[in-house]
């Protein structure tokens, strides 16, 4: 049986692959059964996992009836159905939009803008580290020492490269190449993060061709 599970999620790989070739129904249908395999997969988690413990359970028990109230909003989502009651589904859909907006501004604000303030409160000139350089001469020694001024430099010559409201003058002309600069290097890594991560997913699908399916490679 685990064989033939291995085959089907073998061939399974083999149609997503065959879109190298050109676009082709197996590729669709692929994309297709994923799709919605994903789509009932998370339908039936948020159920069990949301909906029952959190809206079911505590109406028909009569612990909390306040579940009420989203489940009639929820309800009202299904009127964009409706020819001519369409507009009441947009009475939920707002208030979830703003309510989630808030959310994710609290989220960001607290998780990532305070995070980077915090980080950038730092000495100039971190005397450990330079010691520690002085006492072991070394590539790595010699970049942890001048990782706080690369630190500040960087922010403040980003910080610079956004200025749209003047003129670049004398500093700014300077340090604004240096902040785009930085920024591209920030984006390279992002992107070679990303292209590392797709190769893992790629190296694994054939390690399940080669391997698991075939048996070519141990």
């Amino acid at each position: 049986m685990e064989f033939f599970w291995t085959t089907v999620a073998a061939g399974l790989t083999l149609c997503v692959f065959s879109f190298l070739y050109k676009d082709n129904p197996l590729y669709k249908f692929v994309e297709h059964l994923f799709v919605g395999v994903a789509a009932g997969y998370v339908i039936a988690v948020q159920f069990h996992s949301v909906f029952i413990p959190n809206v079911w359970r505590p109406v028909t028990t009569g612990q909390d009836l306040w579940p009420i109230f989203p489940r009639l909003l929820g309800l009202l989502l299904f009127s964009r159905f409706l020819p001519a009651g369409g507009w009441i589904s947009l009475w939920p859909l707002s208030l979830i939009v703003g309510t989630y907006a808030g959310l994710a501004v609290i989220g960001f604000a607290s998780g990532d803008l305070v995070i980077h303030i915090h980080s950038t409160l730092i000495p100039i000139i971190d005397m450990a580290a330079w010691k520690g350089f002085a006492n072991q001469p070394g590539l790595f020694t010699f970049l942890e020492a001048i990782a706080n001024p690369l630190i500040v430099l960087g922010l403040v010559c980003t910080l610079s490269y956004f200025f749209f409201s003047r003129k670049y003058r004398r500093i700014t002309r300077v340090t604004s190449p240096i902040g785009m600069a930085f920024l591209m290097v920030g984006f390279g890594a992002g992107y070679g993060y990303t292209v590392m991560t797709r190769m893992a997913l790629l190296i694994d699908r054939f390690y399940l061709l080669f391997s698991e399916w075939l048996g070519i490679i141990g």
